[in-house]
């Protein structure tokens, strides 16, 4: 029998025989790995949208470190193991099932993976995500079929939206279901495997499309039977992928970024929007501003890219931007956008937009390109090079020695001493959800890798913690998942031990995937958890608020006795064997969260905060710059006018 790729764009029905469901995240081939324990790594890691350069050269296959002799047969699964120890794979997340037992019987015989196991599929997911999105490279999980499968769905889906390269493979067994038709449209790519001798050319193919271009996850379904199958392997098999090849950007041409230049040198009113597609190209991306001297604006895909500290930051814009982003957004003539892809929760209603500008758009993706906002000039290209080819022809014509943007920076300057990101101080020394991640930035001096489920925490993490570096922060940006939060923690912490990672959530968030703190306890991962709890799903909350309507089914507590914290948090931490602790005041916080970071391993801290406080500025779903709220008071009308 052949493998038969099935590609999203096919109609081609496939029959499959009995089989199991195994879910890979490809990741960029690494150094030959040192052998090492099998004792689980501590997880502290975070995946990257990093979008690669599609001329980057694809590394050669690397002896794997288990041996087998080149011309004895072996199953399919251990063909499986073995690709992926030629990819560099060091770590994978699988969930075992009965139509996985040989894949998770086969990563028991090799001496270079280590398997995570959590306790949930969507989990698996999340984790290899975490660990791609803080990385760069391919995450990967593996699921047995049915629901197994099913449940990865969710973060198929995520990371599509959110560009994270990912393989994920699939066994069909006892409970069979369609995966590859089922996720063909929330994939980069599907392949169902119907030989083992193209467990190779399928694996390597795989992590190709993951990482090239726009990245993306790929699934590979293996069936059961194919899995059993004895086979010798043929490395040296040719890709079958030109099609896909021949269709990546070319490096940006002179003559266009020598356009964008000039945009530039005519403009007044520059301002820069950095976005996800940027998380590779951070050193280009500073020294371009540095050059120019243009504001720099992120999405909250593109925060770290450039230091939220910076001289050039405007920090993030959007619907919980703040207001100096915003204002330049309005008020901008020409506006360069970096890998984004113009999300409403971005642009707001779109015609008001940076309506005065002329826009440039960079991006690797060519779909992105006009499909949301009309740019004046278009360049499909991975932003790395094009940044690069723009520092270089600025640096050799002495543009940057000719630009004085001055006046328009002390503008967004006035607008920043006006409108700072600011909150109020409770009475009865209750705790603003602010303060909390304010005290977490100054303890972790800023460094710490960051989580976050979805939701008011989500952006108050975004708005008031500090970010160096790209890939620092990782939450599910697209999709909005919640649940993502403590899971893709655990892949961060798998994928970059040594470093703090903290996990910033909300109660709602957080109890969506509560089963995975037996992850982080057994594997010992030092993930420090931070609950901000209100009680309540306060985005959603908030945002029926502001439509004047009250908040429906948002209540997350016991309605019997509203007094008492439920469920109770601490208790169920502690009964995972993790250690835990409340703080219901201000005064507490501080020493609370010392003791946290001080702690070995595992850490939970329930921090009791107000259910009335809302995240702000906020720019309605369908509103323009003209309708930011500042406070609870204050609306739009109170802004600056125009100059």
């Amino acid at each position: 029998m052949t493998s038969t790729p099935a590609a999203n764009s096919s109609a081609t029905q496939l029959t499959k025989p009995t089989s199991s469901t195994i879910t890979l995240t490809p990741r960029r081939p690494l150094p030959l790995p040192v052998r090492r324990s099998r004792r689980p790594a501590p997880i502290s890691a975070v995946i990257s949208t990093d979008r690669r350069s599609p001329a980057a050269p694809i590394a050669a296959p690397r002896r794997p470190l288990r041996y087998f002799l080149p011309d004895k047969p072996r199953k399919g699964a251990d063909v499986l193991v073995e690709a992926l120890e030629r990819e560099g794979v060091t770590d994978v997340f699988a969930y075992p099932g009965s139509g996985s037992v040989e894949i998770t019987h086969a990563l028991l015989r090799s001496s270079a993976i280590t398997n995570h196991l959590l306790r949930h599929e969507q989990g698996e997911a999340f984790a290899a995500e975490g660990y791609a999105r803080s990385t760069g490279r391919p995450g990967v999980c593996i699921t047995t079929t049915g629901p197994g499968a099913t449940n990865l769905v969710t973060g198929l889906a995520d990371a599509l939206l959110d560009s994270v390269p990912r393989s994920m493979i699939g066994t069909d067994a006892l409970q069979e279901s369609p995966i590859v038709e089922i996720t063909r449209p929330i994939t980069k790519h599907n392949y169902l495997v119907l030989s083992a001798g193209d467990i190779p050319r399928v694996i390597k193919e795989a992590f190709v499309l993951a990482t090239s271009g726009r990245p993306g996850p790929v699934l590979v379904d293996i069936p059961k039977d194919v899995q059993q199958q004895l086979v010798v392997p043929n490395w040296n098999l040719p890709l079958q992928i030109d099609a896909y090849l021949s269709r990546l950007p070319n490096p940006p041409q002179r003559h266009l970024l020598e356009q964008v230049l000039r945009n530039i040198s005519e403009s007044r009113r520059p301002l820069i929007i950095v976005g996800g597609g940027c998380s590779g190209a951070a050193p280009e991306l500073r020294r371009f501003a540095d050059l120019t001297g243009i504001p720099v604006a992120t999405t909250l895909m593109g925060i770290g890219v450039y230091p939220t500290a910076g001289e050039l930051s405007l920090k993030m814009l959007g619907m919980h931007g703040t207001v100096y982003a915003n204002y330049a957004a309005d008020k901008c003539d020409l506006l360069l956008a970096l890998g984004v892809r113009f999300d409403s929760r971005v642009t707001g209603k779109l015609e008001a937009f940076a309506s005065r500008a002329k826009i440039v758009h960079i991006d690797i993706d060519s779909t992105e390109i006009g499909r949301i906002k009309n740019a004046h000039v278009s360049i499909c290209s991975d932003v790395k090079p094009a940044l690069a080819g723009m520092n270089e022809l600025i640096e050799s014509s002495g543009m940057d020695r000719r630009l004085d943007f001055r006046p328009w920076k002390e503008e967004l300057e006035k607008q920043r001493k006006a409108y700072p990101l600011t909150y109020k101080e409770l009475s009865h020394g209750w705790i603003p959800p602010q303060y909390a991640i304010q005290v977490l930035d100054e303890l972790t001096n800023g460094e710490a890798i960051i989580s976050t489920g979805v939701g008011q925490h989500q952006m108050l993490a975004a708005q008031y913690y500090t970010y160096k570096r790209p890939r620092q922060l990782l939450s599910s940006g697209g999709l909005g998942t919640m649940g993502f939060g403590l899971p893709a923690a655990a892949g961060a912490a798998v994928a970059n031990p040594g470093k703090t990672v903290l996990d910033i959530d909300g109660d709602g968030s957080f109890l969506m995937n509560v089963q995975e703190l037996a992850t982080v306890k057994v594997e010992k991962l030092p993930v420090k958890m931070v609950v901000l709890n209100n009680q309540q799903l306060g985005m959603v909350a908030q945002l029926e608020n502001q439509r004047h309507d009250p908040a429906a089914h948002t209540y997350l507590g016991d309605p019997e006795n509203r007094k008492e914290v439920y469920p109770d948090l601490v208790a169920i931490a502690r009964g995972f064997g993790i250690p835990a602790a409340r703080v219901s005041r201000k005064k507490e916080v501080k020493e609370a969260m010392r003791e946290m970071l001080e702690t070995p391993g595992p850490y939970l801290l329930d921090v009791i905060v107000p259910q009335q406080e809302q995240v702000l500025p906020m720019i309605p779903s369908d509103g323009s710059f003209k309708d930011t709220t500042v406070s609870e008071d204050t609306e739009a009308s109170k802004l600056h006018p125009s100059p």
